[in-house]
């Protein structure tokens, strides 16, 4: 049975491709199946079929897969050399954007996630974009986290975090190394968390960020803001997170219904 493209996909008919296309526009279509095929996991080991089988079992021509492939190279999902054939260059490991998780449980069963700990104690005056996010009074301290985090090694994401003194003072004593900030918090505040809003934009790594996270200058990389309440409604946690694009797909579940009331 032929796989074709999702309605999301396709072209205007919904059909199949068809040489009638644009080839810009075939290969496009092409690109978004095999990058969701990729990053799903649907390639045993990351090697992907030769030219002939992808358009065979995609229904397509192998002029647009060759096209199709080149897309994805040049995004840095896949490599392609003579001899060895076309393989992903870094598994990508999804995240779920509808739990409140920190990384390493979401990721377990994936490799060991560890922390280098550039940053940790407390900030008598956080910025006041940091006072009003926590809603802290005037003259009240937070404390400053910041970790580099790896997944097996290879660097992931750069985390920036300030938390409310109460909730980040007895962090400092703690494996901050091998530990996610939510356990660490919930254990030492005998407090459980209950909700978190999140913003997700792409943006270009700056240079010291590209540096840290392995990356070149001006690759694209999720700029995360996440700002995580306590289960009595209080902020306690504001992060700003930068995650290597190449090496994490963002994912929800989504159930359509009446559009939630806002709560504070």
């Amino acid at each position: 049975m032929r796989e074709t493209a999702p309605s999301g996909a396709q072209g205007r008919d919904d059909g199949p491709w068809v040489s009638s296309r644009p080839r810009a526009e075939r290969a496009r279509q092409l690109a978004d199946v095999l990058r969701h095929r990729i990053t799903s996991g649907a390639y045993d080991g990351g090697v992907l079929p030769g030219e002939r089988e992808l358009g065979a079992h995609l229904g397509a021509s192998r002029n647009a897969v060759r096209e199709a492939l080149a897309l994805l190279r040049n995004e840095g999902l896949i490599t392609r050399k003579q001899g060895v054939g076309t393989t992903v260059v870094l598994p990508k490991y999804g995240h779920g954007l509808d739990r409140l998780a920190g990384l390493a449980e979401t990721l377990t069963g994936h490799g060991t996630v560890t922390n280098e700990v550039r940053a940790a104690h407390p900030v008598p005056a956080p910025p006041a974009a940091i006072v009003e996010r926590l809603g802290l009074a005037p003259g009240e301290g937070a404390v400053h986290v910041e970790r580099l985090r790896r997944l097996g090694g290879l660097p992931l994401s750069l985390d920036t975090t300030y938390l409310t003194a109460d909730i980040g003072l007895p962090l400092l004593g703690c494996d901050l190394a091998h530990r996610d900030l939510f356990a660490l918090i919930e254990e030492t505040s005998g407090q459980r968390l209950g909700r978190a809003e999140v913003s997700v934009h792409a943006v270009t790594a700056d240079p010291d960020t590209a540096a840290l996270l392995g990356v070149e200058a001006g690759a694209a990389v999720f700029a995360i803001e996440r700002l995580t309440h306590l289960a009595d409604g209080r902020p306690v946690d504001a992060e700003s997170l930068h995650i290597r694009a190449d090496r994490l797909a963002l994912h929800a579940t989504l159930h359509r219904g009446p559009a939630p009331t806002e709560s504070r």
